[in-house]
């Protein structure tokens, strides 16, 4: 009951947390700017919203693929189609919750392709950390190529409110340092009292959780296709790259903007997803907010970021739902069981 009540708190949390943002956003608009926003939305040519969904089902077929060369160094073979519908069931589950989708993916692995969950969440783990660097990497690519945009970010209200935040604040680094200074206290001291607090549920959790992790890296070096799992790895930021960029030529105001661009508001909006979840509210501010930097108008910029946000959005529960009803489905055919009709 706890359990339930506190994950009803966490979605309605995320949920007030976006409307702040789209109000953030609105209510300084007159209503000229906002009938704006709406015609752009009317006369927006949602064809290449399509084409971002087909991209978009493209990066997650290279993700499941990915996953699943992952967990071949340890003994398991699943299925395309299994891992596949998992990742978007996972990220279906993730618009609900954070951290959920990694938990129910792996469930759905362990069901269907009996591979024990911490094996597979290890490998989960170690997708993360190779999205993270795959992040910063792009984020250094994208600094290089609009490093003749600096001057300007410093005088947008993206770059001022966060300097607003922070002024209040004397010498903000030294708060990092207490963060990390906390977090080795406490690992140390897990460490060290390792075997009085060993038969307590939830370091029995995290011993698995770091085995799982272990093992997960110890795949990588393993990998018995490691051509194509680091084609997979690019493959799944081009095409991110790609479902971002096409979205621009949905709207005239914004169809001359070249894929640099698009690298820009892919990195920006990537960050707004992590900050919230799902990104609701805050992916179109951000994206306003960067393309304002390229001379777009801030309301054709706004419209912009929730067509990207609501075919990205419609993507995940259309395929996520989808999934949910072929993999039971599909699996009782491969065993030889038919479904009832």
């Amino acid at each position: 009951m706890k359990k339930k009540l506190l994950d009803f708190f966490k979605i309605i949390f995320f949920l007030s947390l976006g409307i702040f943002f789209i109000w953030l956003f609105m209510h300084n608009l007159s209503p000229e700017e906002k009938k704006d926003i709406y015609s752009s939305f009317l006369r927006a040519n949602y064809w290449w919203v399509f084409l971002s969904i087909l991209i978009g089902i493209f990066s997650h077929i290279s993700r499941a693929i990915r996953w699943k060369l992952l967990l071949e160094p340890m003994g398991y073979n699943p299925g395309i189609k299994n891992t596949f519908f998992a990742v978007m069931i996972g990220y279906f589950a993730n618009m609900a919750l954070p951290r959920l989708g990694e938990v129910t993916r792996c469930g759905i692995l362990a069901r269907y392709e009996k591979i024990p969950m911490q094996k597979s969440f290890g490998t989960v783990v170690t997708e993360r950390g190779l999205d993270l660097i795959s992040l910063t990497i792009v984020f250094l690519l994208n600094f290089v190529i609009h490093l003749d945009k600096l001057s300007l970010f410093k005088h947008s209200k993206l770059y001022l409110n966060m300097k607003d935040k922070l002024s209040g604040v004397e010498n903000p680094g030294i708060y990092y340092w207490m963060f990390l200074g906390i977090v080795i206290i406490l690992l140390f001291l897990l460490f060290k009292f390792r075997h009085k607090i060993s038969h307590f549920t939830f370091y029995k959790k995290i011993r698995e959780i770091i085995l799982g992790f272990v093992e997960g890296l110890k795949s990588l070096i393993k990998i018995k296709k490691p051509f194509w799992f680091i084609f997979h790895s690019i493959n799944i930021w081009i095409m991110y790259w790609l479902m971002t960029w096409v979205v621009f030529f949905s709207i005239p105001e914004t169809s001359h903007l070249g894929g640099s661009v698009g690298l820009a508001v892919l990195v920006f909006g990537s960050i707004g997803i992590i900050i919230v979840q799902g990104g609701i509210g805050i992916y179109p501010w951000i994206v306003a907010e960067i393309l304002v930097l390229f001379q777009v108008i801030g309301t054709k910029g706004y419209a912009l970021g929730w067509l990207l946000w609501t075919g990205q959005s419609l993507m995940i529960v259309i395929f996520g739902l989808l999934s949910m009803i072929l993999l039971p489905m599909l699996n009782l055919r491969k065993n030889g069981i038919q479904p009832a009709q």
